[in-house]
């Protein structure tokens, strides 16, 4: 093993100390000597009590004379003597500087008579120039360079250690998850989304024993793109593939690739393969794969060079490299499918593509299931219900829910998890926070409980509308004043005219029941009316149902991303514009005139709710029942 070179501080504390002690024994300062004025010189120069001296520039150092007999120094430099320095005692050194002296001079200062008087007294005299050499190239040679090299040896200290990625910007990012059994997560942990656990449940097979599905002539699949919604549990589905396998699992964020050096992406493929390899079996797992894995041809519009399309290409290119047989399978989660690059999810390398969509109603039943089975229920928890409540929520959002429930129970300082606050937890997601102390004068109060009374009463007699599960006056979020919560008591995958028409008819109540009691609207309906024009629109554009342009798709592709992807419009004549805007006009006035037509009816009920709602503000499912009695059989509400 190559030994590592260090850099200790003692190797240069001795360095320094050597040097002084070289400083102190040639060159002695100014500091070791007696300092004494010029007139002291003359004075024990004409007494004979001067050996030698030495003439400088500034200043001029000599020695006393010894009282016992020593041989003269023929150069007459104070800093040599007949015996090699580094021979001599160290009593004999100090005794040697204890004799010697300086004294400052100005240079411009003349004294002719100096030399006639050392002649005169036979003292051994010289000149020379006042440098001190060693000292000068201390401090300005070794000195900076001994603190560069510190400097130096600390810095290679620092960007060798694990935490510092100054030198190891190419080494990949890898979070490796050990088998460890207290943070191990299984398919028991994974509802909602049955048909992709067992989608993935193969996997695990691929990975214990590949020779069971390579005896016939197969190979194993490469790669598995998870794609669906976010919050459906693409990544919590990937660990628990790595779980049941006991295999390593590699864990990156396709932004963790990308820095802002160049090439640094393709260089954390290349060492996250090979780490793989030597892992092998294992999962590498690369959540948000988008982020690396766009469509090329959308960048090469712009130009120019791309990290992220090097960083794919890398990707690419190790995909085709490795072995089928080597045990390596790569996961990806993205829910941008669409803007993925083709050559990615070509055979060969992403070769299977699984769906994790949002739960349907048996899905949320038991991811309520799973995500409460550590909190205290009460007795009149009804999970089913619960999941009725919920359509169109993914898993971590139904997990929200339940962390809201609990949390609500402790602030309230209950002692268990109520159904009460299951749906105060729900109403929260869907509506936002409530706002009670929020002030509103008292007409425009009344205006609300109309307009709520008038969602509730059209959209529980009006058969195709949703279940009007609760109606309330207080101000929730940004800007609702009130608000009717309606849900589907089962998964609807498929709506008929008349329902759409339902739809439209509950939307328009509380502006119908704003102009039949009031005399006037206000601005109260202005996101109902936003939902009214887009469903009529889409009636018309979409879906073909219309009177005048029967069966025909007026959109150039529905996009069949899941995600969201709403249909991309095409260029149309101004004569079909114009069609379409009349379409759509008749059939919002016809079901705003049927709207009031059917509140008129029920003028006596629309009292009689809006007066509950001023008095309680909130009314649930069994208040609204037992205001309006029993729906009538051609309904959808029963």
């Amino acid at each position: 093993m190559k030994r590592e070179t260090k850099f200790s501080i003692g190797y240069y504390l001795t360095v320094l100390a050597a040097l002084l002690l070289l400083q102190m024994l040639f060159f002695p300062g100014t500091g070791s000597r007696q300092e004494i004025s010029y007139k002291q010189f003359k004075d024990k120069l004409k007494a004979g009590e001067i050996a030698r001296v030495v003439i400088l520039p500034e200043r001029i150092i000599g020695e006393y004379q010894s009282q016992e007999s020593e041989s003269s120094d023929s150069s007459g430099n104070l800093s040599a003597s007949p015996t090699a320095p580094w021979r001599l005692h160290l009593e004999e050194i100090e005794a040697r500087l204890a004799r010697q002296f300086t004294v400052m001079r100005i240079p411009e200062m003349r004294d002719e008579q100096l030399l006639a008087d050392l002649d005169s007294a036979g003292v051994d005299y010289s000149g020379r120039l006042d440098s001190n050499f060693l000292e000068n190239f201390f401090l300005n040679w070794i000195l900076p360079f001994g603190f560069m090299i510190l400097i130096w040896g600390f810095l290679f200290r620092r960007m060798n250690t694990a935490g510092n990625r100054m030198l190891s910007v190419g080494k990949n990012k890898a979070k490796i998850h050990a088998d460890d059994p207290k943070n191990q997560v299984t398919f028991a942990d994974v509802a909602g989304v049955d048909e992709a656990v067992e989608e993935v449940r193969e996997l695990v097979e691929f990975l214990r024993n590949p020779k069971k599905f390579t005896r016939l002539g197969g190979k194993l699949p490469k790669g598995v793109l998870l794609v669906g919604p976010p919050g459906t549990g693409k990544t919590l589905l990937a660990k628990a593939v790595a779980g049941e396998a006991h295999v390593p699992f590699f864990s990156m964020s396709g932004s963790d690739f990308v820095e802002m050096f160049v090439g640094v992406g393709a260089a954390r493929v290349r060492d996250l393969f090979q780490e793989a390899k030597e892992k092998a079996p294992c999962i590498i797992f690369i959540d948000e794969i988008d982020a690396i894995g766009k469509s090329r041809a959308r960048a090469a519009v712009m130009g120019g060079y791309d990290e992220r399309e090097n960083t794919l290409n890398q990707l690419l290119v190790e995909m085709d490299g490795f072995d089928p047989g080597a045990g390596v399978i790569i996961m990806g989660a993205t829910n941008r499918p669409d803007v993925l690059d083709p050559a990615l999810l070509r055979p060969g390398r992403f070769d299977r593509q699984v769906l994790v969509d949002k739960p349907d109603l048996t899905g949320r039943v038991a991811i309520f299931k799973v995500h409460t089975k550590n909190l205290k229920l009460g007795a009149d928890v009804d999970l089913q219900r619960l999941a009725q409540q919920t359509p169109g929520f993914a898993g971590a959002e139904i997990a929200n829910v339940c962390n809201e429930a609990a949390l609500l129970s402790a602030r309230k300082g209950k002692n268990e998890v109520s159904m009460r606050e299951f749906e105060e937890a729900i109403e929260r997601i869907i509506a936002g926070l409530e706002k009670k102390n929020k002030l509103i004068n008292p007409r425009e109060r009344k205006i609300v409980a109309y307009h709520e009374s008038g969602h509730a009463i059209v959209g529980y007699f009006t058969p195709g509308a949703e279940s009007v599960q609760k109606v309330s006056i207080v101000p929730r979020g940004i800007g609702a004043l009130g608000y009717t919560l309606q849900t589907p008591l089962e998964d609807r995958y498929l709506m008929s005219k008349s329902e759409l028409l339902g739809k439209i008819k509950g939307l328009l109540g509380g502006r119908a029941a704003e102009e039949i009691v009031f005399g006037e609207i206000s601005t109260g309906a202005s996101n109902d009316l936003e939902k009214v024009a887009s469903i009529a629109r889409n009636m018309i554009v979409v879906y073909g149902m219309s009177e005048k342009l029967p069966n025909l798709s007026l959109v150039q592709s529905s996009n069949p991303n899941f995600l969201g992807g709403g249909p991309s419009a095409e260029r149309r004549s101004e004569k079909i514009e114009q069609m379409i805007d009349d379409e759509v006009m008749k059939i919002i006035a016809d079901c705003y005139e049927e709207t009031k037509k059917l509140l008129r009816e029920k003028h006596d009920l629309l009292d009689k709710m809006a007066g509950a709602l001023l008095e309680k503000e909130v009314l649930d499912y069994h208040d609204i029942r037992e205001i309006l009695g029993e729906p009538e059989p051609t309904g959808q509400n029963a």
